[in-house]
């Protein structure tokens, strides 16, 4: 991912510093001169650079801090702060409501994905219950009304646009009066992309604005534009009066800190990234998660709220009640299997865990997960109710076996290989048996009936190893005890039990 380079770059610094015998002038400065290198390679532009830095030295004051203050949280605090500086430029944007109509015009540079991300924005809003409509003013490009027309029939929102006329502020104009008419409550227009070198493309933005008045401008940006992200930024500034950013291709491998320098020169908060090309490869933007994740600090309210959208609630006292009596069938399996399915990347979900990072996992390697877990879904799907429900691995016999590999069109030995994987999980499962299960509106109780003990016996030992064995795993905890709700957690992570 976008960023996971920078991020395992300054967290690598902070930990040389945390792993210091005593804190000085010297160690302090290796560590804040590493975090610039990394900053600065990943495109972020000097200046903002260069004041994070004098910021730090000036919170910082090694000299000014009594004995007994813990010098590394109080650095470590002093980068996130710092980071969330940058990207939060201190005013949250304007934000629709439903049943009163909004108009958002979309602009952004050549390429930069901006007709796919209206169709993400409006597909985002529908699932919320608005009524989005999108209006296509992109005339200069070839094929920019296709693309529209494809993706919002896809998504099944209404479109307007011509192959006729030519003028882009009078197609605004009348797809804007219709969706008005049509009691639409989020009206969004998507014009021509532009560089600030094109001065009749920037003309035609602001007549656009002018004509349509709308409520939001929204800049989308390529997170891979480097360098020259803050001055294209600015020039759109100055024409249209921004007020929200989209950063795209956050799934590519590029440096990203450009999107960082973008934020700086709007004076605009980032709503939402881009993290895939479907119409769901679109999260939220919150700066604070945001920089924790960067930073391998994690990010577990983002974490409970996938867990919480991937286990319905009513679905959840049933997940805790098979937990606690450590039956583990395969059709627990598939469910769990279509859960880590829903929840997207794997390496997006590692990222929200504290000690772990999207470097963790290889790009290949993700992939590779992920159709492995396709592949066992698929051999399940040839199974019986009865092979579903069982907790006796020794009724799959070999006939069995080789009529699930027929059914599935798979090799034999890959039914062992996924039964395997099932008695792994089943021996993770029973150690969970006797897990008390928390009355209805106290399941905030799970987290006290799990220890780091526990936790140990279920974590596989490389994990264990990388959040910092048994030391890491009890602040881990302690983090998760603070979380507002942990419910759900034993459906993903293991839990823990008596």
């Amino acid at each position: 991912m976008v960023l996971a380079e920078l991020g395992g770059s300054i967290s690598r610094a902070l930990q040389q510093m945390s792993n210091a015998t005593v804190i000085d002038e010297k160690v302090l400065n290796d560590c804040l001169n590493d975090i610039t290198r990394a900053l600065l390679q990943s495109d972020v532009q000097f200046k903002l650079v260069r004041d994070m830095q004098t910021n730090i030295k000036n919170i910082v004051n090694l000299d000014d801090l009594a004995a007994g203050h813990n010098k590394r949280r109080i650095i470590q605090q002093a980068v996130f702060n710092e980071l969330c500086k940058i990207l939060d430029p201190g005013k949250p944007s304007f934000t629709p409501k439903k049943g009163k109509t909004s108009v958002v015009m979309f602009v952004g540079l050549q390429g930069s994905g901006k007709t796919t991300t209206c169709t993400k924005y409006a597909y985002y809003h529908q699932k919320k219950g608005w009524k989005p409509a999108l209006v296509c003013a992109d005339t200069f490009r070839a094929g920019a009304f296709d693309q529209l027309k494809q993706n919002s029939t896809k998504a099944k929102i209404p479109f307007y646009g011509s192959y006729m006329e030519s003028d882009p502020v009078k197609i605004a104009v009348d797809g804007v009066e219709r969706f008005k008419e049509e009691n639409c409550d989020l009206i969004i227009v998507d014009t021509s992309g532009r560089h600030k070198q094109e001065a009749a493309l920037f003309e035609e933005m602001r007549q656009v604005s002018e004509a349509t008045k709308p409520d939001l401008v929204i800049f989308v940006m390529d997170s891979s534009i480097g360098q020259a992200a803050f001055d294209q930024a600015q020039a759109f500034k100055q024409s249209v009066a921004v007020g929200a950013v989209i950063v795209t291709k956050m799934d590519g491998h590029a440096k990203g800190g450009g999107a960082l320098s973008a934020v700086a020169a709007t004076k605009s908060p980032v709503i939402f990234i881009g993290t895939g090309e479907h119409m769901d490869e679109f999260e939220v933007f919150d700066v604070k998660p945001f920089v924790s994740r960067l930073l391998g600090m994690g990010d577990w309210s983002g974490f409970m709220d996938k867990i919480q959208e991937v286990v319905p609630m009513d679905q959840q006292p049933e997940l805790l009640q098979k937990l606690s009596e450590g039956n583990f069938t395969l059709r627990i399996m598939y469910e769990q299997f279509q859960n880590i399915m829903k929840m997207g990347p794997i390496s997006q979900v590692f990222s929200m865990l504290p000690g772990f990072s999207a470097e963790l996992m290889p790009k290949g390697r993700e992939k590779e997960s992920q159709a492995k877990i396709k592949r066992y879904m698929t051999m399940m799907d040839s199974m019986t109710n009865e092979e579903l429900d069982s907790s006796n691995p020794k009724l799959m016999n070999e006939s069995r076996m080789m009529r699930i590999a027929r059914g599935a069109g798979r090799q034999i030995r890959e039914v062992m290989e996924m039964m395997e994987e099932y008695k792994r999980l089943a021996k993770i499962w029973s150690k969970m048996k006797g897990l008390k299960i928390p009355k209805k509106g106290e399941m905030s109780a799970l987290s006290r009936n799990m220890n780091a003990q526990h936790m140990s016996k279920v974590l596989p030992p490389q994990m264990l190893k990388q959040i910092g064995g048994m030391g890491g795993l009890q602040n881990l905890m302690k983090q998760m005890g603070s979380a507002k709700d942990m419910m759900g957690m034993g459906g993903l992570f293991g839990g823990g039990g008596d």
